[in-house]
């Protein structure tokens, strides 16, 4: 019997536990992925993989990963991560989050040919974990403040005109970013400084010489957004999987408004404190940010 919806998500509202049906179950490399109505699960996703898939049980046996999947309406394969052949959302397509297990969990029975759908009204039960949760979820809070500090800080190096980011400064992030990965309380951003970023106006000279006093006007901005106690919440137009969220952070010069489908903490205030570090290769071709929050400051 084919996979007639998308799973529907819980976590863009916080949510760690729920409990659903099963809806089918397919073979993950040695092990057994389970596909549900409905999950709290945030899943890594194939097409942006910066958070990584939340940790947790399902049926009382241990979620070892959580990936996202897609099957075409009708068809019975399901196509995991970075074999799903179409974009994200592509009409005609069920979009999935699939719990990886090391054994079938107790409602699923495993097909010959990889896809089967459970027993009618089997239930099973879904427990984030919390902790892992908001550790990640910190992460990326941080992630957004953090790009939108270094935007500010290095406004003065463009000599074009740019799209602005939501406070009205050159978005730098979103116009150099090569690689970004959100990690227990901190991220990891990788910038690519090279010609095609200098054609639209960003100037590197006397960067290297700079980066402290760069770092510095960063942190400082970060200590005020995290004393303003600043809301963030997340916009969920649906709940399938790929409907399109936003973050939204309630900063003290204007709230603004980042396209996301991560999860967060619910004020800046909870971040506690932020520690950015910059470095710039030998190069000087690529620059890295890295982030980290509260407890694990300087430990990450």
């Amino acid at each position: 019997m084919p996979i007639t919806d998308s799973t529907r998500v819980t976590y863009p509202g916080g949510e760690v536990r729920g409990r659903s049906a099963v809806v089918a179950t397919v073979p993950v490399g040695d092990g057994y992925g389970t596909i549900v109505a409905e999950t709290p699960f945030h899943p890594l996703d194939h097409t942006w993989p910066d958070q990584p898939a939340d940790a947790g049980t399902i049926g009382g046996l241990a979620v070892t990963d959580c990936v996202t999947g897609a099957v075409a309406e009708g068809e019975e394969t399901v196509h995991l991560g970075a074999d799903i052949p179409v974009r994200r959302g592509t009409p005609g397509w069920h979009w999935l989050v699939v719990h990886v297990t090391a054994e079938p969990v107790a409602d699923g029975e495993l097909a010959g040919d990889g896809f089967t759908a459970s027993g009618p009204g089997g239930e099973v039960e879904l427990v984030v974990d919390a902790a892992g949760r908001r550790a990640l979820s910190a992460g990326h809070t941080a992630c957004h403040l953090a790009a939108l500090a270094l935007n500010a800080a290095l406004a003065g190096r463009w000599r074009k005109e740019v799209p602005a980011d939501g406070l009205g400064h050159p978005d730098f992030d979103q116009a150099a970013i090569a690689s970004s990965r959100i990690l227990p309380g901190g991220s990891h951003d990788v910038y690519r400084l090279g010609r095609s970023l200098r054609r639209k106006g960003f100037g590197t000279e006397g960067l290297a010489e700079e980066l402290p006093e760069i770092a510095r006007l960063v942190g400082d901005r970060l200590t005020t957004w995290i004393s303003a106690d600043a809301a963030v919440r997340i916009d969920t137009p649906g709940p399938e999987l790929t409907a399109r969220r936003t973050w939204h952070c309630a900063l003290p010069e204007a709230e603004v408004s980042i396209p996301c489908g991560g999860t967060h903490l619910s004020s800046t205030a909870e971040l506690g404190t932020i520690t950015v570090a910059l470095d710039l290769s030998a190069d000087g071709s690529e620059l890295t940010m890295r982030t980290t929050t509260g407890p694990y400051a300087g430990g990450s």
